[in-house]
């Protein structure tokens, strides 16, 4: 049984997801943090010790009820306390930090001992894809598998990312969350459109996997989401644009939006941001760039 403890703090990486054509299903954790103290408590209701939303606060209360549901335990009350720098609602995993950061750190006051495939597997039951919870929790590029039957999370292949890589994110001061994302989502896609995206995700992953990124130039192209939600983010497709054309390999409406990326050699990651950020000025949105590496740990108990 693993060791009992009376307030833990977890520290989870923000994430892109989607990474293009890969939907639901590709992830890479990235080196930008939230941390989330647990402490126990009376009662059986989380209750937050700084200013926690409503929003923040019913994902606390759904995971914890997953958590107690999964151990086969009744609920046990606890405070938390949420602090980072993954922004909300700009594609870059900051749901996951919560309820990875709750379920690791109930696990940790538990001394439940859950592993990390089931920590993944209360993840995306919770999230409803796999694709940012694989990645927070085991960091790296993770490509993550549901059941195809009743899209249960399965398992996750993950390798690491060299520091050689820079995957440079611009957010524009606009939230967008999943929810609202899916909703510009068809129902029904034209055949062509999956083949061709099947075609892009898969080499885009041998191309991370092989570590020739030079060959991501030739990953890009998606028929699946971006073409429905890129539209709906003012300068997005021009950053990614402007991006490409300063030295960037390729780019990627990050997870739903509003963040856009770009994979660059390190060395080429100030002037794809100062490019991609430039495109979102020229039509009167103002945004924020970060320069990040590959986070290859996942999350960690502090």
């Amino acid at each position: 049984m693993a060791t009992l403890r009376e307030t833990v703090t977890v520290r989870v990486p923000g994430s892109t997801s989607n990474c293009g054509a890969g939907f639901d299903t590709l992830g890479l954790a990235l080196n930008v943090y939230n941390r989330v103290t647990l402490a126990s408590d009376e009662g059986v209701t989380p209750i937050a010790q700084n200013a926690a939303d409503a929003r923040a606060q019913a994902m606390v209360s759904e995971t914890a009820a997953v958590f107690f549901k999964k151990i086969g335990r009744a609920a046990r009350g606890f405070s938390y306390h949420i602090e980072g720098d993954v922004p909300r609602a700009r594609g870059l995993g900051s749901s996951v930090t919560v309820i990875a950061g709750v379920l690791a750190g109930l696990d940790a006051l538990h001394g439940t001992g859950l592993s990390r495939h089931q920590l993944v597997e209360l993840a995306t039951q919770l999230e409803g894809h796999p694709d940012n919870a694989s990645a927070g929790i085991l960091g790296g590029f993770c490509v993550a598998r549901c059941d195809p039957e009743t899209g249960r999370y399965r398992d996750t292949i993950r390798f690491n990312v060299p520091d050689e890589i820079a995957f440079v994110v611009v957010s524009p001061c606009i939230e967008l969350l999943t929810k609202e994302s899916r909703g510009a989502l068809p129902s029904v896609l034209p055949y062509f459109d999956a083949v061709r995206s099947i075609n892009s995700a898969a080499y885009l992953v041998a191309a991370f996997a092989s570590g020739d990124y030079a060959r991501l130039r030739e990953a890009g192209g998606d028929f699946m989401h971006e073409p429905y939600r890129l539209p709906k983010i003012t300068g997005a497709a021009p950053a990614i644009a402007a991006g490409t054309a300063v030295g960037a390999y390729t780019g990627w409406l990050s997870g739903s939006g509003s963040s856009v990326l770009c994979v660059a050699p390190t060395a080429e990651a100030a002037q794809v941001g100062e490019a991609m950020a430039a495109a979102f000025a020229a039509v009167g949105i103002a945004s924020e760039v970060r320069a990040l590496s590959a986070d290859n740990a996942g999350l960690n108990l502090e």
